[in-house]
């Protein structure tokens, strides 16, 4: 009973040390005051002001910019990932070991290392670093985890399935298309996912390659801020939706993965 009640109450704190500063940005996103912890009375002010694009201009460009390379991205690499995956699954056993090998050190390697990589690489190619060469880069290190999320679910198929397919008079592409798509389809998404968030979330290798043309990320602009002293108080409710978003979407996806078990 004893074990029981610690097991629970770690879990508990541990659950409380994950989400307690998220929890702290939710709340404090539902009051107008200007430093994180001063409570000034509940108000939807600061989601009001986020909503006015004329008053934070550069902020709504950053998250226009974060979105569009995060989609663009987390696409690409998920069309790139399942492929990879699908190829590295029906090598030999030797060299699918070598290919997982591979495969892992962009994801275990450091960001700050894969950004002076690719800004070196995009300087010697003589590529302007802009738009472009952050979704380069972003395609980059998100297609391993593409790869981590797609080749589990190849594990599981029938390994029959598709000679079974080309025997009945399928081809290749359409046994690929009819018969592994929809079995690896769950792993695409969830490395879809995955992709996602990394790119939004990804500091180190967006500020490498992002060049110095203008443009801003979340992430840039959220670093250059806290650099003049202080963050926007907008941050906060742009925080809170994000996260309720990608909650959302979560949630989605496991219920609709649950029922397709239970059919």
């Amino acid at each position: 009973m004893v074990k029981k009640i610690l097991m629970q109450t770690y879990l508990w704190v541990l659950l409380l040390m994950l989400y307690a500063p998220i929890l702290i940005i939710v709340i404090y996103s539902f009051t107008e005051a200007k430093v994180l912890g001063n409570w000034t009375g509940f108000s939807f002010n600061l989601y009001r002001s986020l909503c006015n694009t004329s008053a934070h201009h550069s902020l709504m460009n950053a998250l226009v910019n974060t979105v569009a390379i995060a989609f663009i991205a987390a696409t690409v690499s998920t069309l790139l990932g399942s492929v990879a995956a699908i190829g590295i699954y029906n090598l030999r056993a030797r060299s699918r070991k070598a290919m997982g090998f591979i495969n892992t050190i962009p994801i275990l390697n450091g960001d700050i290392i894969t950004g002076i990589s690719l800004f070196l690489l995009f300087v010697s190619l003589g590529i302007t670093q802009g738009f472009t060469t952050v979704v380069l880069a972003h395609i980059t290190f998100c297609t391993p985890y593409v790869v981590l999320s797609v080749l589990p679910r190849l594990k599981q198929m029938n390994p029959n399935l598709y000679e079974a397919a080309l025997d009945l008079g399928a081809t290749p592409m359409q046994a690929l298309w009819k018969v592994i798509i929809p079995e690896i389809r769950p792993g695409m998404i969830s490395g879809f996912l995955l992709a996602l968030t990394i790119s939004i979330d990804d500091f180190a290798v967006t500020v490498f390659t992002i060049g110095n043309q203008g443009l801003e990320t979340l992430s840039t602009y959220i670093y250059a801020d806290a650099r003049k002293g202080g963050l926007t108080p907008e941050l906060r409710p742009l925080s809170a939706v994000i996260f309720v978003v990608i909650l959302v979407l979560l949630i989605i996806i496991n219920r609709r993965a649950d029922k397709a078990k239970n059919k």
